[in-house]
Formats: C-alpha cells, sequence, structure tokens
C-alpha cells in the first residue's frame, strides 16, 4: 500500500499537557506502520504574536525530534488578538506551507470555543488563501448545561458522560459547519465525525457540491459507549463521546467510509497519563482540585491493524479503498499529493506492507507511547504491518525502526486537492 497517513493527531512537548511529545508520538506512529503525519500544533500567543511567527518556532523545535515525514495544522486561538492581522498571518502561513486552521465549536470551560462570528471571519480569510477550515462539531452550550445539569444530579460515573454529549449536539453543529462553510466559500473538514445525523448532513452539502469533507476514527467505528464506559471509565472519555451501538452509528459511519462520503479515517490520537485520568471513576468530569477530567485515549498504534483487519479482513472492502482512507485522501485535501498517498513515479517511495496472514493480540504493554492503557485492550486483529518505507529507505522492518528521530522531513502543504469519492467496488 502506499504509505499510511495520520492526518488527526496531538503531541505536546509539556510536562503539564502529560501527552506523548514529538519524539516518542511520531516514534509510536513508526512501530505501528504509519510513515506521515499531519499534528496539531498550538499558535501559543505568549510566544509567538503572529501565526508565521508560530510556525516558524514550532519547526524549529520540533524538526529534529520526528522520525516521520510531517505536516502541520494549527490551532486558531480563541482571542481577538490572534483576528489582527488575519489576512497577512494566513497568507504568510499559506506560503510557508500550514493551509490548514482548526477551530472549536466546544469546550468554553476549557477556553477553547470560538463563536460563529469568529469561525466565519476565520473562514472567510482562510477561502481567500485557498486553505481548508478544520471544525471541532460539537455543541458547547449544550453540552456545558448537560454537564452541570448531570453534577447538580449526582450522576457523576463514568456512564453518565455519553448523555451530557447526546448525538444531536453534534449533528446540531456539523450543521452550523455546513451553513458557515457554504456562507463564506470555505473548503471545510469536519473532524472526526461520530454520527448518522451528522453524516447525512454533510452528504446532503455534498450533493450540492460543497467542498465540505469528513473523517471517522476506529474508536467510532469499533467501540460500543456502554460498554468502554464500564470497563475503561475515564480513559475513554474522549469528544466526541463513543457512541451506544444500539443507536445505529457505527454501522452509518462504516457505510460512509465504503461509499466515499467519509474521505478518510485517522486517528485523534491525544494520550492522557493515568493519574489525570484516574480521578475519573469517582467523578467523570471533574478532579478534586477542580479542574477537568481530561480527554483523550491512545490510538496510534492500533489504527493501521484495526483498519485492514475490521476494513478488509472482516467486512471485505478492496485493498484499494484502504490505501485511498488512509493514504490518497489524506494527502489530497492536506496538500501533500502526489507527493505522498499514492505509489507512481515522481512521488515519494512511502511504501506499508501488511503480513496479511499474521495474527495479533492487542495489548497496551506491547505498545510505545506513554499512556500504559488502550480501549482495544484484547482485541484479535488478522494482518500486521511487516514493513514500511519512507522515501525509499526501510524504516520499519519486521519490527524494528531503522531510522532515527530527526530522520523526517516537514512537509510544506499545497491547496487542498478534492478526495476522491464514491465507493470502490
Amino acid at each position: 500500500l502506499p504509505g499510511a497517513i495520520d492526518a488527526h493527531c496531538h503531541f505536546e512537548n509539556s510536562d503539564v499537557v502529560n501527552i506523548d511529545d514529538w519524539t516518542i508520538g511520531p516514534m509510536a506512529a513508526a512501530y505501528a506502520g504509519v510513515t506521515t503525519l499531519i499534528p496539531f500544533a498550538h499558535w501559543n500567543l505568549d510566544i509567538a504574536k503572529t501565526l508565521p511567527h508560530a510556525i516558524e518556532h514550532k519547526l524549529k523545535e520540533v524538526t529534529p525530534q520526528v522520525v516521520l515525514d510531517f505536516g502541520l495544522h494549527f490551532f486558531f486561538p480563541n482571542n481577538p488578538t490572534a483576528l489582527e492581522g488575519l489576512s497577512n498571518g494566513i497568507r504568510e502561513a499559506a506560503r510557508m506551507g500550514v493551509n490548514s486552521i482548526k477551530m472549536m465549536m466546544a469546550y468554553k470551560k476549557r477556553g477553547i470555543i470560538s463563536r460563529d462570528d469568529r469561525i466565519a471571519k476565520v473562514m472567510e480569510q482562510v477561502a481567500d488563501n485557498g486553505g481548508i477550515l478544520m471544525l471541532h462539531c460539537e455543541s458547547g452550550d449544550v453540552i456545558d448545561y448537560l454537564e452541570e445539569k448531570a453534577i447538580a444530579e449526582g450522576k457523576i460515573h463514568p456512564r453518565h458522560f455519553p448523555s451530557t454529549v447526546p448525538a444531536w449536539s453534534e449533528e446540531e453543529a456539523v450543521n452550523r459547519a455546513v451553513l458557515l462553510g457554504s456562507m463564506t466559500g470555505c473548503t471545510t473538514y469536519v473532524v472526526h465525525l461520530s454520527t448518522i445525523g451528522g453524516l447525512e448532513r454533510i452528504k446532503q452539502a455534498q450533493s450540492l457540491g460543497q467542498r465540505i469533507w469528513t473523517e471517522t476514527c476506529p474508536q467510532y467505528l469499533l467501540l460500543d459507549a456502554d460498554e468502554a464506559m464500564e470497563r475503561f471509565g475515564p480513559y475513554v472519555k474522549i469528544g466526541p463521546s463513543l457512541r451506544s451501538l444500539t443507536e445505529g452509528h457505527h454501522e452509518a459511519l462504516w457505510r460512509g467510509v465504503a461509499e466515499g462520503y467519509i474521505s478518510a479515517i485517522a486517528t485523534d490520537h491525544s494520550p492522557k497519563l493515568a493519574e489525570d485520568k484516574e480521578p475519573g471513576w469517582e467523578n467523570i468530569f471533574l478532579r478534586p482540585d477542580g479542574q477537568p477530567v481530561p480527554w483523550g485515549a491512545p490510538q496510534l498504534e492500533t489504527f493501521i491493524p484495526l483498519v485492514y483487519s475490521e476494513g478488509v479482513v472482516k467486512r471485505g472492502l478492496p485493498l484499494t479503498w484502504m490505501a485511498r482512507v488512509v493514504a490518497e485522501n489524506p494527502a489530497r485535501m492536506f496538500g501533500i499529493y502526489p507527493r505522498k498517498g499514492v505509489i507512481q513515479p515522481g512521488a515519494d517511495a512511502d511504501l506499508l506492507i501488511i503480513d496479511p496472514e499474521a495474527t495479533n493480540t492487542i495489548r497496551a504493554s506491547d505498545h510505545y507511547g506513554k499512556a500504559g492503557m488502550t480501549p482495544f485492550e484484547g482485541w484479535e486483529v488478522q494482518g500486521w504491518p511487516w514493513m514500511t518505507l519512507l522515501r525509499g529507505r526501510v524504516l520499519l522492518n519486521k519490527g524494528e525502526l531503522e531510522q532515527k528521530p530527526g530522520y523526517g522531513q516537514f512537509l510544506a502543504a499545497g491547496d487542498p486537492v478534492p478526495p476522491i469519492s464514491g465507493r470502490v467496488d
């Protein structure tokens, strides 16, 4: 297969955030058969006053650490200062190869929610410069209300968490994303789609020719919220929430990726340390210090085995489908095609070779990342990454890495190209 791309993952070089850093995260991805990453970077206004300066700072910081080739998405902060000089900043960022900006429709208590008017203003500038705006689509005000109500009623066990982030809160926000994107003419990307309603709204917009694309993740295709919250509790507190199998979202998402309405599968890898998650067994919302129990779970090291085993082996989807959702479409949408995502003359010689007969049991004890858990603990899979090549050199060889941190190169993104759609037969 073409080298696999994870276009949605989170790393931080910070003892406060406590997630895999820019050395450990890419190494974990490399052990799992990935060759290219497009992680999110945070624009810290205290360090860099402009977006171009933030890009310069991040590249200087992380390039020596990364073993894989990588691009960058940048979070746009919920701060009026960031809107000053927006046009020149986004234009220069695009010239520097950062063409994808992410904004949040949720998490007011964390200070990262953006109002619709700010989203619209950023969308206009992104559209003017040929970029793509990524949106986390959940109705933040509704979620905050339901969380406060649950706390007041003493419904604070992990099993109570999914009811505070209902499916319709994603559907409502996806609808706003569609309308804002249509109003501004901005290419829009809905991250980590988890619901039938969100998918149907995106399909409707796509049928009218709107450039709105989306991804989903293995956790939303496979995990049952009822079982997972009882078994793993705060360790699978993620946003959006896992969904119950009884609601039909899982099968709808599988149809969406099989039929090409969902263009890519990514991970949303965002692990936290056990000590920060553990208080969630007593109160899924708040730790004793009053801070929120953090969201996020590790996903990178199960990504390729699950897509192959569950999609190709169990559901009979063709290898060309897998190549599309984990390689070609992410490369197209985020401006690194045809250098990445395809096997053809002129492309980087990135290859993923899978042993289709290999069987394995997923165990956190076998993983390289720091989380110490996986929500797929004990999951049986068929097919395992056997070898990868990155730019023609062997990277992964029968479970061992032959390249070191610093081998990776920054990938400057060009304009987004529409993903391949339709069913792969």
